[in-house]
């Protein structure tokens, strides 16, 4: 309960994160976000006699965080030129895997040195200083008289509307329109769902992964943590790691003409899923760390050079709403956390009543099995369905 509560709550914020930044600006509700989720980590008690209070702040932690990427994408759509985006992109979401990749390393020690509460209360530290430092430097997105507006080729048309815009037109009239935002025509695109799946897919091996791997390395291996050292962080890090490869191989496939944007979307996000697909079908059958760490590390890896096609998405075919699209699509990927962590561990229940114990293979193979299988599927609907050309006005 604990651990899902986060995920209801960042599911129910991805959609209204994104309106509101189309409204009033990412740049505002990034900071919005940041102070409240800070604040409620360094609020929360951990006491095991008033678990309802924990319950209730990961679940607020999990609202306010569910403005984040929603926001982010607000903010490179409008200030970065199309050719930079799958960098841009890249870069700045891979930080959650250096982030994590540290988690990993520092965090146990932490927890054994200072208490499980040293962990809340450095997390809100880092979100409070990060927010001065956004809060000094950050700045609103160029008009269209800044040259980095005029590089990017967009100017003012991606800047938030607020009510009514008034457009000048050729014949020095003008019309007026309305800051409406196409619900409908979002919902039915098929270019739209493909990301949608892929997000929900992506999402589903990385919490699965994030939240039971370490379950796994003890229960399923019989290794400690603490004794792993640094190796227990190499997933992440090859995350951080292929995320921005995936960034550069693809801004250089489209800057060089080699491929169009859309075939370079489409491939690179064929690539990550089909090798995640494999190596999380292959994870349980090795029984050692090595073994363990090796498919984990090619899974996540891979996984995050497939953001290069899909994650990116949203600012090709819907520059102006990239926002909006980004939660409706991490709704989906939410989702995928809620279902993915709660079915793993009925599988593990139902696995250690029928085997015993969690330390065979056949305990965790349906575990990896069920991403491995999701990543073929979501590869073949991205095929099909994805387009890299902008069909969003």
């Amino acid at each position: 309960m604990m651990l899902s509560a986060f995920y209801y709550g960042y599911a129910c914020s991805q959609v209204p994160g994104g309106w509101a930044a189309q409204k009033i600006g990412g740049r505002k509700v990034l900071l919005l976000s940041f102070v409240l989720w800070s604040s409620t980590c360094f609020l929360v008690p951990l006491d095991p006699n008033r678990v309802v209070i924990l319950v209730i702040a990961r679940l607020l932690v999990g609202v306010a965080q569910g403005f984040i990427f929603p926001s982010i994408h607000t903010v490179l759509a409008q200030w970065v030129p199309p050719h930079e985006r799958s960098r841009s992109v890249s870069l700045t979401t891979s930080g959650m895997y250096l982030g994590a990749a540290t988690g990993m390393l520092f965090l146990p020690s932490l927890v054994k040195f200072k208490g499980p509460q040293s962990v809340f209360l450095a997390e809100a530290s880092l979100g409070i200083m990060w927010s001065l430092l956004w809060f000094n430097y950050a700045s609103d997105p160029p008009r269209s008289e800044h040259p980095k507006a005029t590089a990017a080729g967009f100017g003012e048309s991606l800047l938030p509307v607020k009510g009514i815009q008034r457009i000048k037109m050729e014949n020095e009239g003008s019309t007026v329109r309305s800051a409406k935002i196409p619900w409908k025509k979002i919902l039915i695109s098929l270019p739209v769902w493909a990301i949608v799946v892929n997000n929900f897919t992506f999402h589903y091996a990385l919490y699965v992964l994030m939240n039971w791997l370490p379950t796994y390395f003890e229960l399923g291996l019989q290794l400690s943590l603490q004794e792993m050292g640094s190796s227990k962080m190499l997933p992440y890090l090859n995350m951080f790691i292929f995320s921005n490869i995936g960034g550069v191989v693809a801004d250089h496939l489209i800057t060089m003409r080699i491929l169009s944007v859309t075939k370079t979307r489409k491939f690179l996000n064929t690539i990550g899923f089909a090798v995640a697909s494999l190596a999380l079908i292959a994870l349980p059958i090795f029984r050692s760390s090595s073994g363990a760490v090796f498919c984990s590390s090619v899974a996540l890896g891979f996984l995050a050079l497939g953001r290069a096609g899909f994650a990116v998405n949203h600012m090709d075919i819907a520059p102006r709403y990239a926002g909006i699209l980004m939660g409706v699509s991490n709704t989906a990927g939410t989702l995928a956390g809620i279902i993915g962590v709660d079915l793993t561990g009925r599988l593990l229940e139902a696995a250690k009543s029928s085997y015993s114990d969690l330390s065979g293979p056949e305990s965790w193979r349906a575990v990896f099995l069920i991403p491995g299988l999701l990543c073929i599927f979501s590869s073949v609907v991205f095929l099909l369905f994805a387009t890299g050309e902008r069909i969003f006005d």
